[in-house]
């Protein structure tokens, strides 16, 4: 079960008083997870960054050898006040996030540790600017694309889901949850079957997914296209990423409020803890290492694209 995590940490967050600090307390009774908060001001405001580590049995935080996982929870903020009253959509990457830390967290109190870490990072900023975009407006943040990374990217994530709401388009048409496809150094490969696999066990339907373009995994900043800030982790790591988009069947803006679904968004923290069990377990990929060799040899590096590209 994951609402009752999703709520504990939608109730928190839905408050123009929220920070960093406010959330870590939620896991004050959970000795044996590590939480950290980084307040970084920007341009256009503040943000608290917060990384939340559980440990695993075998993790290599203990010095052991069960690979580490990584959920990032992708936002420009969870609320546009004064302009706009309440959590808006884009809140539901940091909310699943946190509520995945916490299911793990609690997990591990009744007797059910996985054998690798988890991090788990995210930001929380109450009080973020709004952008246009197309079709809808989007969420800003107070700091640029580069920081999130530099905070939200920890390099001993072996492979990353970034969650993130995608509500905002008219490809997905679809409420609920959808998964990418495995985006690594600078190339798109296909739909890891184990994920698929995953995800038709978790939600109890078919799989479904959603399309991503050259131009969505290149850096935010270079006057592209991109459907939303999902696979920007991409760009910042070698680890393979895919996308958790937690979607709508109209288009949705980033900063609309009262568009915030717990079901859906507990859907994607149910959907990411499974994925934790078993890539921490060694029995889920997110690509084939063998084909990923293949495709460097045949065609070479891509990794061009992770890069600003030509000034």
């Amino acid at each position: 079960m994951t609402l009752k995590q999703t709520l504990l940490a939608l109730d928190v967050m839905d408050s123009g008083y929220v920070t960093g600090e406010k959330v870590k307390e939620l896991f004050n009774e959970y000795k044996d997870v590590s939480v950290t908060v980084t307040v970084v001001k920007g341009d256009k405001g503040s943000t608290d960054f917060i990384k939340i580590v559980v440990p695993g049995t075998n993790g290599k935080s203990k010095g052991g050898d069960a690979p580490t996982f990584g959920i990032i929870g992708r936002l420009g903020g969870i609320g546009a006040r004064p302009t706009r009253i309440g959590l808006v959509s884009d809140a539901d990457g940091a909310v699943a996030a946190v509520a995945s830390a916490l299911k793990l967290a609690e997990m591990q109190t009744r007797g059910d540790s996985l054998k690798g870490d988890v991090i788990i990072t995210t930001h929380i900023c109450p009080d973020a600017p709004t952008r246009p975009h197309e079709p809808v407006d989007f969420m800003d943040s107070p700091v640029d694309i580069l920081t999130m990374n530099q905070h939200e990217i920890v390099p001993e994530m072996e492979a990353i889901l970034s969650i993130d709401t995608t509500k905002g388009n008219r490809v997905i048409n679809h409420k609920g949850i959808a998964i990418s496809p495995t985006v690594k150094e600078g190339y798109i490969l296909r739909m890891s079957e184990d994920l698929l696999r995953i995800m038709e066990m978790t939600t109890g339907q078919l799989p479904v997914t959603f399309p991503i373009t050259m131009q969505d995994i290149t850096p935010y900043g270079n006057d592209l296209y991109h459907i939303n800030s999902i696979l920007q982790p991409a760009v910042a790591t070698d680890a393979p990423v895919v996308g958790v988009a937690v979607t709508a069947q109209s288009a949705v803006p980033g900063c609309g409020t009262g568009a915030s679904h717990e079901i859906d968004i507990a859907s994607a923290v149910r959907f990411s803890v499974e994925v934790a069990k078993e890539v921490t377990n060694g029995t889920c990929e997110f690509y084939n290492k063998a084909e990923f060799d293949r495709i460097l040899s045949l065609y070479g590096s891509m990794k061009v694209l992770q890069t600003s590209g030509k000034q």
